[in-house]
């Protein structure tokens, strides 16, 4: 028998592999197709754990798909742009691209080495010109579609990555990458009008059936939905008289006007220093502003922290009843959702309680539960006659309304009787109107960095902001920019320095580039045509490809990148280019690998676990199994040498398994002469047989339900019953018999099948030395079964009293469930003597529980 060593196959196969373009996709294929997808990764060094965990789950599918008779694309890129390699370069004082391009081979040679079966030939890196030129292309599209705007607005800093970063790249108040703090800035940056599309992406996360609904939920919460109205305000001069300007809030609990005993602006609302010119007021807001910019808007919103407000010395009019309320601008309240202004009821939301608490601000119960001591007091009364209450918090719940005018009486809260009155009163005094507010913000997608795409603008002194035309894409980055000096593509002259494409005059280019998501956004489609020199993609091959039916990735991208696909999945689509509405049908958000202790690994803790390390020491196979085995994928998983080394000695038992099954194992057979009786070979065959057969079908079941893990311990078991019986049947007893014989290659061939996916160079090898086979067993059909044979004859059960085990019995398969319950009671009647029985519980196949007093 040839010993099993992976050093000596692995390199091998791969290279046949190659040779062969194995995994190339037959384009003019009959079979349905399969689109098996890992996120692309960003190339900052080799590879790492987490990058075997999903790039393993990926291969999985693609392999195991193929074998069930699918057309399989299974291809691979990077997401190349980005900050770490512009950082990398100013400190070795070399080139992004440089960088860039030497971790693309370091980790494309990684993934090779783990077999996994890309089609190399559809590679997408996202800092090919031949890839960002269609990345300007799209942005063409959206701007001509009126999706691209250009504004002054307050936005979120990084000081150390010295960019701006969208409202979902700022995670607790910091930097989504380096963690630095994030400050607010006013800055003319380019968007994308997400907004308009809000609806469209919260309505269609219906389709999404194969995604996690932790991850449907997350977007739901992040686009958030708010259905209420926009009440109107009016603003009262300095001479104490209205002045007919109007300030604009929205609410969902319109309900509670009348308790609005404050009013409260936004440190960012437009306007404010306006407002508060001539008041006396100006410095006190000022520094009120300038903390605010320290608090991130995150924190902010969620209110935890200490509040701060300043009075502004104006007053607005409650529309409701017309009494002047008191304007405050306050630290807790964010200008990125709603109108920047809010009308604050203290009685009803804990922030604006607190608030008020610390101000000394009115608190007016206009809502009450029937049974609080208030409301006997206040259920009839028509004008006010509490203004404080001893509350330890705001009520937020439903009630009825007290304290509010005509409106009392009626039930309060979200689309209550009572919203529903007072809407329509402010509707018919034209003083609000009922209006839907999403939380999701546009999309900020400027960045002010070298190493992106460069956005396709140019600044016209006669013409404006001007689009670069399509023949002259793509706007190309410099490459001898000198960014160790402090260059930038603001300070390049080469770069800046253009021509207007509407006048000819001399004018200036762009010098943001684009976030890196918007690479990652649309990528999935290139591969499906990746080298059109015409086109982003042909429609034909997109849609015929589209969408994704396996995407795998990291739960951190929940909300950024999944959501910026489903966006241009739909402007696309849109355009005339997709005839979808969603880009990934099945979504698995792998779990993160963490060191045994349950850290998280990296290089600063020194626990940083090298793939590379694990390969030489065990081989590619062994890495793979084991990280299938360790738990399930979307869980986190605790990394263990002791499971990798437990892997190699299953899959060299396995090995020897196949050869002894075939007859080649020599004097490394299983045999133990003598060992076993007739009965005991018959049992052991008919055990194997019936798990051939029931652990096919497991495997299928698992796979298809991405529970790999459970897909290994199956086929564990399989090799436990051909074990067992390679123990009890000798070569020459087995070749005896026409159905031992016959079963002998079978099994050895399912073994091989099955773990074809998990451990690829494994089964490649066998199928070809130990089974004789010519092609590849990666285009093999998968393994039949038959339901029937893997039914077991008998079955045990455990016999519960009182819920603890107390007895295990064997019946037949089929046994009725009074027949099992008889087998149960007779197993634990000296226990049950004496005793009552209350009620009895079968659950077929797995055990009898008694209830007895």
């Amino acid at each position: 028998m040839k010993p099993y060593n992976p050093h000596e196959i692995e390199p091998r196969w791969q290279k046949t592999w190659a040779d062969e373009d194995l995994y190339a996709v037959d384009v003019d294929s009959s079979k349905p197709k399969k689109y098996v997808l890992e996120m692309f990764p960003y190339p900052s060094g080799d590879i790492h754990m987490g990058h075997v965990s999903n790039y393993t789950y990926g291969d999985v599918v693609a392999r195991y798909s193929r074998m069930r008779g699918f057309n399989v694309l299974h291809p691979m890129g990077w997401d190349a742009f980005g900050l770490p390699a512009e950082n990398a370069a100013i400190k070795h004082k070399s080139h992004p691209a440089a960088w860039t391009y030497q971790n693309i081979d370091t980790q494309k040679a990684s993934f090779k080495r783990m077999g996994f079966s890309y089609d190399w030939d559809r590679t997408v890196v996202a800092c090919d010109p031949e890839y960002y030129r269609w990345g300007q292309w799209i942005f063409l599209k959206f701007w001509e579609r009126g999706l691209v705007e250009r504004r002054n607005s307050p936005v979120n800093w990084c000081p150390d990555c010295g960019t701006v970063l969208a409202n979902e790249q700022v995670i607790e108040g910091r930097c989504w990458r380096c963690d630095s703090e994030v400050e607010k800035r006013d800055l003319t940056q380019w968007y994308f009008k997400i907004t308009d599309y809000a609806q469209q992406l919260l309505d269609d996360l219906d389709q999404l059936d194969g995604w996690p609904e932790r991850v449907k939920q997350q977007q739901a919460n992040w686009i958030g939905r708010s259905e209420g109205a926009n009440v109107d305000f009016e603003l009262v001069g300095l001479d104490g008289n209205p002045t007919g300007e109007k300030i604009t809030v929205f609410t969902t609990r319109a309900d509670t006007l009348f308790g609005c005993s404050f009013f409260v602006l936004a440190p960012e609302y437009a306007g404010l220093a306006d407002l508060v010119e001539g008041t006396g007021r100006e410095e006190a807001v000022r520094e009120l502003v300038e903390a605010a910019k320290k608090v991130s808007a995150l924190e902010r919103a969620q209110g935890d922290h200490e509040k701060h407000g300043v009075f502004t010395g104006r007053y607005v009019l409650n529309p409701v009843n017309g009494e002047q309320v008191p304007v405050w601008v306050a630290d807790y309240i964010v200008a990125d959702y709603g109108t920047g202004a809010v009308m604050a009821v203290p009685c009803g939301d804990q922030r604006d309680f607190e608030f008020a608490r610390k101000y000394d601000l009115p608190i007016i119960p206009i809502i009450l539960p029937e049974d609080d001591p208030l409301y006997p007091q206040l259920k009839d009364e028509r004008g006010r006659v509490v203004t404080e209450v001893d509350w330890e918090s705001a009520y937020a719940a439903e009630g009825v309304l007290v304290q509010s005018g005509p409106f009392t009486g009626l039930v309060g809260g979200k689309h209550s009787p009572a919203e529903e009155a007072v809407v329509a009163f402010l509707e018919e005094h034209d003083a609000g109107t009922r209006t839907v507010e999403f939380r999701l913000r546009d999309w900020l997608i400027s960045r002010q960095r070298y190493w992106g795409n460069p956005i396709p603008a140019v600044h016209c002194p006669h013409c404006g902001v001007v689009p670069v035309p399509e023949d002259q894409l793509p706007v190309r980055l410099p490459e001898d920019i000198d960014l160790a000096a402090g260059e930038t593509l603001a300070t390049h002259a080469g770069f800046v320095n253009t021509t207007c494409p509407v006048c000819g005059a001399p004018a200036k280019r762009e010098t943001d580039t684009m976030d890196t998501f918007t690479c990652s956004s649309w990528y999935y489609m290139r591969y499906t045509d990746p080298h059109n020199e015409g086109a982003p993609f042909d429609p034909a091959c997109a849609n015929a490809w589209m969408p994704v039916d396996q995407y795998i990735g990291g739960i951190e991208h929940a909300i950024l990148h999944l959501l910026y696909s489903r966006f241009f999945t739909k402007v696309l689509r849109d355009c005339g280019m997709l005839d979808f509405d969603e880009p990934f049908t099945n979504l698995l958000c792998q779990g993160m690998v963490l060191d045994e202790h349950g850290d998280v690994m990296s290089k600063s803790k020194g626990n940083v676990v090298s793939p590379e390390e694990m390969i030489q020491g065990y081989g590619a196979d062994a890495v793979r199994a084991a990280m299938l085995f360790m738990g399930p994928p979307d869980k986190e998983k605790l990394w263990n040498e002791d499971g990798l080394a437990g892997m190699y000695k299953f899959l060299s038992r396995a090995w020897r398994q196949v050869f002894d099954l075939v007859g080649q194992a020599g004097d490394d057979t299983y045999y133990q002469d003598g060992a076993a009786s007739e009965a005991e070979r018959t049992e052991a065959f008919e055990t194997a047989v019936r798990e051939r057969h029931r652990v096919v079908g497991k495997v299928i079941d698992d796979i298809e339900r991405n529970n790999f893990n459970t897909a290994m311990a199956a086929v564990m078991e399989l090799s436990n019953a051909v074990g067992d019986y390679l123990r009890k049947c000798s070569a020459a007893d087995r070749a005896a018999t026409e159905a031992t014989a016959a079963f002998d290659v079978e099994v050895a061939g399912v073994l091989v099948k099955l773990l074809a996916p998990m451990a690829p160079h494994w089964a490649e090898e066998l199928w070809h030395e130990a089974l004789g086979q010519a092609e590849s067993v990666h285009v093999q059909p998968w393994p039949d079964f038959d339901p029937e044979k893997a039914k077991a004859d008998v079955v045990e059960l455990a016999v519960q009293l009182n819920g603890k085990v107390k007895a295990k019995i064997v019946v037949a398969a089929d046994a009725a469930p009074d027949v099992a319950e008889a087998a149960a009671r007779e197993a634990v009647a000296g226990a049950l003597a004496g005793k009552d029985v209350k009620k009895v519980v079968v659950v077929p196949g797995r055990l009898v529980n008694i209830v007895a007093k």
